[in-house]
């Protein structure tokens, strides 16, 4: 039988064709899967593209396609809500000045950031999709809830300052229990020759609710004449509890709840005299404000008028604006709400307090409070002092966002230096710092 003119293969040229049809499908598959990879990442529905549509069409009044990039941030906010952290506005404007065209910015360019930016949040207002009937995942409160019950919750405060400034009856006035180390040790005290670090655990419990409390003083500081480097085994402690959690969290076999003896906040007791910061005070914490929270309170503060409180008060917060950051702090994973808060608490800083374990009557009623040969001193009446103010921060509103700015700032920037000096570098490594500057933390400082 003989071949067509024209048609005939041969065998050689048929394994050819064999390798070029599997290599052309290989390549397409390749191409194929890239490009489901890459969809996959900003897939959005119908409904989420009408809404990014509308709000671009709004914005592209001269209808060319383009809109400002300056309104970019704007947008942004009508269609996820005011919800949008600091970190997020820095990406958008980041971004979109990456993509801008003579400050203009395409439709194309404005989905692949809203895309991006939608991944971060949770927070989606207009885009958010409706549920047809209830399905009870609402109820992951209730389970993190008595997960969080069974295992209980940590909290570990460092308390700083000379002899004498309350520091023992302070802690114990907070927690309303004998928890002070001074507290538990019978023993008379003495001052020691060098700063110490001494630590005591409790464990208390209110309406079910299980907290390890670990208080952590430090006797003999600024007790001596010399007090040249007296913050090192202060910063050496700290460190050596980053340590302690990073081998753990380091380790091939990891425990499925690494014990957290992080210090998550310093109060830092500043002397009544009602002049300025000494020099000791702002050398501390220039050193410590990079590795731990410091709250700095004015101790005994009924030593002073209320004149003299605020006028002190005015003055520490002038020295303080020189590149000292205390807690909170604001950070760019806070939304303008969170900022608005921490602000209006950073404006009352440093906390006029006094200190009492003991119940005083004032009216036939007992409350807790020192006598004095003027009156009674009331802890709690906000006329007195500003413990209820510090109370209120550390315990009821911020003490779960001290451990998260442990964790996610100061421990962070341990692990970071660690595993750079260790060679353990990796591209996730490349994530901007978050570091100091006039109390704002945040990428711009970089």
């Amino acid at each position: 039988m003989t071949s067509q003119p024209g048609f005939a293969v041969s065998m050689p040229d048929r394994k050819w064709m064999g390798v070029c049809c599997f290599l052309i499908i290989l390549i397409s598959g390749l191409d194929f899967e890239l490009k489901m990879a890459d969809q996959q990442q900003f897939l959005l529905t119908d409904l989420q593209f009408e809404a990014l549509a509308k709000v671009f069409k709004f914005a592209d009044v001269e209808e060319k396609g383009f809109v400002d990039v300056e309104t970019i941030s704007t947008l942004a906010v009508q269609l996820l809500g005011g919800h949008l952290t600091e970190s997020q506005k820095h990406y958008i404007k980041a971004t979109s000045d990456e993509k801008t065209e003579e400050g203009l910015l395409s439709y194309n360019s404005f989905i692949d950031i809203m895309s991006k930016v939608m991944m971060q949040t949770t927070q989606w207002g207009k885009m958010k999709s409706s549920l047809e009937s209830y399905v009870g995942f609402d109820t992951i409160q209730e389970q993190i809830r008595k997960k969080s019950l069974k295992r209980g919750f940590e909290l570990n405060i460092m308390v700083v300052g000379a002899s004498g400034l309350g520091k023992s009856t302070l802690v114990n006035t907070l927690f309303k229990a004998k928890l002070s180390r001074a507290s538990c040790i019978s023993q008379p005290f003495v001052i020691p020759k060098t700063v110490e670090i001494k630590t005591v655990s409790h464990v208390i419990e209110e309406k079910g609710v299980r907290l390890r409390l670990t208080i952590t003083d430090t006797p003999g500081f600024g007790d001596q004449v010399n007090n040249t480097n007296c913050w090192e085994p202060v910063i050496e402690y700290i460190h050596d509890q980053f340590d302690h959690y990073y081998r753990e969290e380091s380790s091939t076999y990891r425990k499925a709840r690494i014990p957290d003896t992080r210090v998550h906040c310093c109060l830092y007791f500043i002397e009544p005299t009602g002049h300025r910061l000494k020099s000791l005070d702002l050398e501390f914490m220039k050193r410590l404000d990079k590795c731990v929270n410091i709250i700095p309170v004015i101790a005994k503060s009924d030593t002073l008028t209320l004149e003299e409180r605020e006028a002190f008060k005015r003055r520490i917060r002038e020295d303080l604006s020189h590149n000292i950051n205390t807690y909170p702090i604001i950070h760019d994973e806070l939304d303008e709400d969170e900022v608005r808060t921490n602000t209006k608490i950073k404006e009352q800083l440093p906390f006029a307090v006094v200190g009492s374990d003991r119940n005083v009557s004032v009216g036939g009623k007992a409350v807790l409070g020192r006598k004095t040969r003027w009156g009674v001193i009331e802890v709690e009446n906000k006329n007195h002092c500003e413990f209820t103010l510090l109370r209120d921060m550390l315990i009821k509103t911020h003490m779960q966002d001290l451990k998260e700015v442990t964790d996610f700032l100061h421990y962070e920037s341990y692990r970071r230096e660690r595993c750079s000096s260790n060679g353990e570098h990796s591209p996730l490594d490349e994530k901007p710092d978050m570091t100091h500057g006039n109390g704002v933390i945040s990428e711009s400082n970089i």
